[in-house]
This record gives C-alpha cells, structure tokens and sequence, in this order.
C-alpha cells in the first residue's frame, strides 16, 4: 500500500491509522497545489478529486476519502481492533469520525481562505462551539467514541493541530487538550508526525 498525504493536512490521520494497525506501506508526499507527488508523478491520475489522503491498495484500486480509509485499513489489516460492524459501539465510532468530518473538520476549512475580521471572528465562534461539544462528551467518556482508542481520536488530533496556525486558543478546553496530549504520546502519532516531518 501506498499512502498520499500532505505534511499536516487531513492525510496525517490516515498515516496514523496505517501506524496503528502495523501494516507495510510507503507514503509519498503531495504537493497540492502543482497536483505533483514528490517522484513527479501527476497526482490527478491518482486522485482526479486532487485532495489528500489516497491510499493505493496496490493492486490498481485507489481509495480516496480519510474517513474510509481509517476504517478499511483498520478493518482489512487489524481485525478485531475496531468494533464489530452492526454493534452499537461501531456506531459510536461512526459518529465520532462523521462528527470530526462533517463539523470540525469543516468549521477549520475557512480559516485556510483568509479569513479577517468579523468574518474570523464569527467562524472562531462557529469552531468553539463544536469544540464545546467534544468537550462535553468528554466528560463522561475517556475517547471520543468511548472507553477505548480509535480512529477518531487520531483524526480529532490531526485537525485541531490547524488551531496553532491560525491562532485559535484550545486553553478554554481542557478535556480536549487533555485527549490531544493522550494521542500526541501514543507510538504510532509519533511515527506519522516525525514521518511528516512535523517534530
């Protein structure tokens, strides 16, 4: 398997989740903007979508989109480490993962447009507001889907990373920071980031 990414970018869950599980696989950086990979390869063959992760199964199916690929690699390489599809658990982990994609995810997604003004301070409102609400899941939960690690934390960590660079202070969520140093010390973060070069 081959994993496209971006140093930093969304990819950066999906390199951890190919950690987690302890699967083989080479990653080859992308370069977004020119749609080149570092081998100077047209990264639209790849993905026509143009947009990290990609993940090549090696054996000519490329799948796109971090959410799947989280759950395929953790489903086809680690079996058992995920909940067992039909449980309430797996829909828990649903949940979490959608949560992260369709609401905070999104909410970052503007800042990256250079937001100035009222405009930033409104969508900072917009982002706090769905941190609020992992902040208060926390309360009664150890992981965003519950008792145990997941794919969602690894996303969660990846994306509120973007508060550093657009000067969004995560300080007022303590249960969140709390979950962020959690992941930031488990092996297989360590591996992707320092992979990314990101420490």
């Amino acid at each position: 398997m081959k994993l496209y990414y971006s140093p930093g970018a969304c990819s950066l869950a999906s390199h951890i989740a190919l950690n987690e599980a302890g699967v083989d696989y080479t990653a080859e950086k992308v370069d977004i903007r020119a749609k080149r990979t570092e081998s100077g390869a047209d990264f639209a063959a790849i993905n026509p979508r143009g947009a990290v992760p990609a993940l090549d199964l090696g054996d000519g199916e490329v799948l796109t989109e971090g959410v799947a690929i989280m759950q395929h690699v953790m489903d086809s390489a680690a079996p058992g480490l995920l909940p067992a599809p039909g449980t309430l658990a797996r829909a828990r982990l649903a949940e979490a993962l959608n949560y992260v994609s369709t609401e905070v995810h999104k909410t970052y997604s503007p800042f990256f447009r250079g937001l100035e003004g009222e405009a930033k301070a409104s969508q900072s409102a917009l982002l706090d507001a769905r941190l609020q609400v992992v902040e208060d899941r926390l309360a009664t939960r150890d992981w965003l889907a519950g008792d145990a690690y997941s794919p969602a934390d690894g996303y969660f960590f990846t994306v509120t990373n973007w508060s550093k660079g657009i000067g969004h202070d995560l300080s007022k969520f303590p249960r969140v920071t709390a979950l962020r140093e959690k992941v930031a010390a488990r092996p297989a973060v360590q591996k992707a980031m320092q992979a990314e070069g990101l420490i």
